[in-house]
C-alpha cells in the first residue's frame, strides 16, 4: 500500500499529460528486463517515480509533499541515485533544482518506463474484473463449430461483458499452454490424468465409423469394428487425443489399423473419406457431410470423454472462476444430443 501511495500520483499525472501529446510522438521500445540481484533494474526501479516527481516540480520539498514522504528522505534518495549512476541529474539552485542534459535524457526514459508499468497494472486489473474480465479458453477443433459457441452464448446471458481469448488446438498442445500460463481452462479429450493438472469429466461423445457413400458398408446402419479390420484408415496425426482413442478402440477390436493418411482436423478427414481414400472413426459432424455414410459402432464401445482441465494450484480470477463453475454445471449436458 505504501508503494502505491508513492507511485500513483505520478502515474496519474503522466496519464493526463500523455493524453494531450500529439499523435505519433510515442515510440514502442522493446526492452529485455534484467532482474539479477545486481542489475540496474533492481537498483533503480524504486526511485524512478521519485526522480520523475522531483524533475517535474523542480523542487524537492513540493515533490516530497506530493509523494507523501519526508523531504530529507527524498533528498537522500536522489543523491544516492546520482551516486549509483555516477552522473549528475540535477543542478541545485537553493531550494529549487533543474535537470542537467543527462537528467533530461533519463527523465524521458523513466516516463516511458512508468507508463509501461501503469499500462501493465491496468491490463491485469481489467482482465480480472468480475464483470468484464478475460477468460483464456482452449478447446478441440471438433468442438469449435457448435459446442463452444453455444457454451459462450449461454454463459454470457448472465455475464454479458466477460471477454474470451479463444484457442483451438489439439489436446497435448493445449495442456502445455495451460502449464505455460497461456490458458486458464481447456476442453479436451481424453480427460488428462496428470499430477500438475485438475480435470473433470463433463460428457462423452460416441464415435462413428465413417465410410464413403459408395462403399460396400455404406448401406449398413451398425457395424462391429472388427468388420473394418481390412480397411485403410484416415486418422489424425500421432499426439492427437482422437488418434490415441482410435488406436485403442481398434486394438480392443483385435486389429491395428492400416493408416493411409494422417491429418490435423476431423472435417478434413471426412473429406478424405468422401474422396474414397479410406474410412475413419470420428465424432458426429456439426452439419451432415455429403459423400459419406456414418455407421454406429456396436462393439467395442467407441466413444471419447470430453473434460475440462486447469492448472493445479493456479488462482482463478473472478471471471475464470465463474466460467469454470458454469462448465461444471453442464456435466452431462455439454454436447448436443
Amino acid at each position: 500500500m505504501h508503494r502505491m501511495a508513492i507511485i500513483d500520483p505520478v502515474l496519474h499525472e503522466y496519464r493526463s499529460r500523455r493524453s494531450l501529446s500529439p499523435a505519433g510522438n510515442e515510440k514502442d521500445i522493446p526492452v529485455t528486463a534484467d532482474v539479477e540481484a545486481d542489475s540496474w533494474a533492481v537498483a533503480l526501479t524504486p526511485r524512478l517515480a521519485q526522480f520523475v516527481a522531483v524533475a517535474r516540480h523542480e523542487h524537492v520539498t513540493r515533490a516530497a509533499q506530493q509523494l507523501g514522504m519526508p523531504q530529507s528522505t527524498l533528498s537522500r534518495s536522489m543523491a544516492r541515485l546520482e551516486d549509483d549512476l555516477g552522473v549528475a541529474l540535477f543542478a541545485r539552485h537553493g531550494r529549487t533544482v533543474s535537470l542537467t542534459a543527462a537528467g533530461r535524457t533519463f527523465l524521458a526514459t523513466c516516463e516511458r518506463a512508468l507508463s509501461e508499468v501503469d499500462r501493465a497494472a491496468e491490463s491485469v486489473r481489467a482482465d480480472a474484473d468480475p464483470a468484464a474480465g478475460k477468460v483464456a479458453f482452449g478447446f478441440l477443433h471438433t468442438l469449435g463449430s457448435e459446442t463452444v459457441p453455444e457454451l459462450i452464448r449461454a454463459f454470457r446471458a448472465d455475464h454479458p461483458r466477460v471477454r474470451f481469448q479463444l484457442v483451438q488446438n489439439y489436446g497435448e498442445s493445449m495442456l502445455q499452454r495451460l502449464r505455460d500460463g497461456e490458458l486458464d481452462l481447456c476442453l479436451t479429450s481424453p480427460v488428462p490424468d496428470a499430477p500438475d493438472l485438475v480435470s473433470r469429466r463433463l460428457d462423452e461423445q460416441k464415435l462413428r465409423l465413417v465410410v464413403p457413400d459408395d462403399h460396400p458398408l455404406a448401406s449398413r446402419k451398425r457395424i462391429r469394428l472388427a468388420e473394418a479390420a481390412s480397411e485403410l484408415f484416415v486418422t489424425l496425426e500421432p499426439g492427437y487425443g482422437l488418434r490415441r482413442i482410435t488406436d485403442a478402440v481398434c486394438a480392443e477390436a483385435g486389429f491395428t489399423p492400416k493408416i493411409a493418411f494422417e491429418g490435423e482436423e476431423a472435417e478434413t478427414l471426412r473429406g478424405l473419406v468422401a474422396a474414397g481414400l479410406g474410412v475413419a472413426l470420428l465424432p458426429p459432424p456439426a452439419v451432415p457431410r455429403p459423400g459419406v455414410a456414418e455407421l454406429t459402432v456396436t462393439a467395442p464401445r467407441a466413444f471419447r470423454e470430453i473434460g475440462v482441465a486447469w492448472l493445479d494450484g493456479h488462482p482463478d480470477t473472478p471471471p475464470v472462476a465463474a466460467f469454470k463453475r458454469f462448465l461444471l454445471s453442464r456435466r452431462g449436458q455439454l454436447l448436443p444430443r
